[in-house]
């Protein structure tokens, strides 16, 4: 337990190096791309600079068609510049907008990485049960500190389970149906089994829980995937 408590810490130190690896190469490429781009952009005074340099270069020009020419080059110097200005401010949103939208992905990505590992080694080492107190009585099971109310069918099929883990078998459906019903495995069908099975894991409610604690094993049967040990029927 130590040991695979020490992998998880360890891996959980990689993923968090990865992820703020990741976020800090995403806001550093958009980050010199932003400068790169801003740089390249013209200055928005640019335009109205070579409008007053074409007024120092032309004082001759003195008629009123002239200067009334010279003008509207002036004013459209200024709404260049404006326009431009409003342009650099839509880059910088897009721009920080588009590294939201980059580090949230990167986040949910090794979420979901992270998930189907864990869910990975889960289903390699099956669900870990440190006790299964089952009440044939009550018609009650409490597994580790989780109570599950049963009904009578479905107390019965864990049972058969529980008896047989303890004895270190596996009941095929047929054998899982006589044990229950006292009658000869050869009388029973395969698929009553399986049904019981289903309804036990409908029964446990939770389907990643039910799926590993009852375990199918393929051409075999079904078996409880805990340890014998920790099983207790009152």
């Amino acid at each position: 337990m130590p040991e695979s408590s020490s992998f998880a810490s360890d891996a959980r130190r990689v993923s968090n190096r990865v992820v703020v690896a990741g976020i800090a190469a995403i806001i550093g490429i958009l980050l010199i791309a932003a400068v790169v781009l801003f740089m390249t952009l013209p200055d928005a005074n640019a335009f109205n600079a070579r409008v007053e340099q074409i007024f120092v270069e032309n004082d001759g020009l003195t008629s009123g068609a002239e200067i009334k020419l010279l003008e509207i080059l002036a004013q459209s110097g200024t709404a260049f510049a404006d326009t431009l200005t409003s342009y650099r401010m839509v880059i910088f949103v897009l721009l920080v907008f588009a590294t939201a939208l980059l580090v949230a992905a990167l986040v949910f990505l090794l979420t979901i990485i992270g998930l189907n590992r864990r869910m990975g080694e889960i289903e390699r080492a099956g669900i870990q049960v440190n006790s299964l107190l089952i009440s044939r009585e009550e018609r009650t099971v409490y597994l580790n500190n989780m109570e599950f109310s049963l009904t009578e069918a479905a107390i019965e099929t864990l049972s058969a389970l529980a008896e047989a883990r303890m004895d270190e078998e596996v009941l095929s459906g047929s054998e899982l149906e006589g044990l229950i019903s006292g009658r000869d495995p050869a009388d029973c069908d395969e698929a009553a089994g399986a049904t019981r099975i289903k309804r036990l894991r409908d029964a446990l409610g939770n389907q990643m829980m039910s799926e590993l604690l009852v375990k199918t094993i393929a051409r075999r049967g079904y078996m409880l995937s805990i340890d014998k040990d920790v099983i207790r029927m009152i």
